[in-house]
């Protein structure tokens, strides 16, 4: 994964929600840009939930970032980024 591409998805137009997968094997969902905020130094990312909670994510922890086909959530068939 590099940060170019996480940068790729984020800026995106249209936007498609993507899928973080994690090294410990958590995923995190970025449903719209407005959900993820890039720290001033590039290292770390916030990932903000419906229910206003948030994750603080190191992107050095980030396996892959998956695109579901269509921008539908759950699919797994789409355009990866491997580390």
């Amino acid at each position: 994964m590099t940060l170019d591409r996480l940068r790729e998805l984020y800026q995106a137009k249209p936007f498609q929600p993507f899928a973080i997968h994690l090294a410990d094997g958590r995923n995190v969902t970025v449903k719209s840009p407005e959900f993820m905020s890039f720290s001033p130094t590039g290292r770390t990312i916030v990932v903000h939930e419906p229910d206003d909670s948030m994750r603080m994510i190191d992107l050095l922890l980030v396996t892959e970032l998956v695109v579901p086909p269509n921008g539908k959530s759950g699919g797994k068939q789409s355009s990866r980024t491997r580390r």
